[in-house]
């Protein structure tokens, strides 16, 4: 069965494939359809599915896995499937989700290890009492949420790649700046996103919570961090920097902070995070541009078009 980074026009499928979107339209003579996105590690394709009946709004629901069968077409330079018909997999038991999802670059196992070791490594007591108290806590979701819907690190295990990233850049930040506190910087990158283990729904077919359209994980994160510091009895300055952390990891109010940085260690933070998730922003625009050629309009990067060098060799 062919991934469908290796479809081709023409081909015939029968495969399982992830439903991410599906919408309900209705053509100009009263017929109905459903325009479909599927999924599996290695890419997305659109489909169509014409002659819609009432079980195939059920059939392909976003979040169900599906054996689909259909024809690929091509379709205004772009691949699409025509769907002729589809089943869904009632029994999800022993399916490995990581063939209908992107994973981190990393091994999971090895991400813990890292992330073990830079809380083993954090030498202020104050901080490293509460840092630990909220990663314990959420720890379960932390190692398998993605970081974002689309934009940014959006696949398994993409919030705690983007944090440990962060707190590898921020070690040789404290390195070249020994003025900032190490340990408040690092248990910064560890903590400031965990909220969005609240915010999104999980690692398949990725969406906002109630929680998270309504608070978004700045609020609910602040929140934990002062939660945490009242069941451990801590109290003094740290428990308030490390809030003010979080609130202000953003940058400014039009990003979602409620408050700008406000000390040398939020600023590196909002620096870092800001790099590590435009880094990465721009790791995905480039992945099916040619050299020499540019890649789409970038509305998270204020709509720039940008231009992938002719020295930039494959998968640099």
């Amino acid at each position: 069965m062919k991934t469908i980074s290796e479809l081709i026009d023409g081909d015939r499928i029968y495969g399982q494939f992830l439903v991410t979107v599906a919408n309900k339209g209705v053509t100009s003579v009263g017929k109905s359809y459903l325009t479909i996105t599927f999924q599996d590690a290695t890419g997305t394709m659109d489909g169509k599915k014409w002659d819609v009946l009432p079980e195939d709004l059920e059939t392909f629901a976003p979040g169900n896995i599906v054996n689909v069968q259909g024809e690929v077409l091509q379709y205004k330079d772009h691949l699409q499937m025509k769907v002729l018909s589809g089943e869904p997999i009632l029994d999800s038991d022993g399916i490995d989700f990581t063939r209908f999802v992107p994973s981190a670059p990393v091994p999971k196992i090895e991400l813990e290890k890292k992330l073990d070791a830079y809380l083993d490594s954090l030498q202020n007591e104050d901080v490293a009492k509460l840092t630990r108290h909220i990663i314990q806590k959420f720890r379960a979701k932390y190692v398998d949420w993605p970081a974002a819907v689309r934009n940014h690190h959006n696949f398994v295990s993409g919030l705690l790649y983007h944090s440990l990233t962060m707190a590898d850049l921020a070690e040789k930040v404290c390195q070249i700046y020994p003025s900032l506190n190490r340990d408040v910087l690092i248990a910064g990158t560890l903590i400031h996103d965990i909220g969005k283990t609240v915010e999104l729904s999980g690692p398949v077919a990725t969406q906002f919570t109630l929680e998270g359209k309504l608070l978004g994980h700045i609020s609910i994160m602040q929140a934990e961090v002062r939660m945490a510091a009242k069941e451990l009895g801590m109290t003094g300055e740290i428990p308030v920097i490390m809030e003010h952390m979080v609130l202000s990891h953003h940058g400014i109010p039009e990003y979602g902070s409620p408050v700008m940085p406000l000390t040398r260690e939020a600023l590196a933070l909002n620096m870092i995070d800001d790099m590590d998730a435009k880094m990465m922003i721009l790791d995905k625009a480039y992945a099916d541009v040619e050299p020499g050629g540019y890649t789409s309009k970038l509305f998270t990067m204020d709509e720039r078009y940008f231009y992938k060098p002719l020295y930039t060799k494959e998968g640099k």
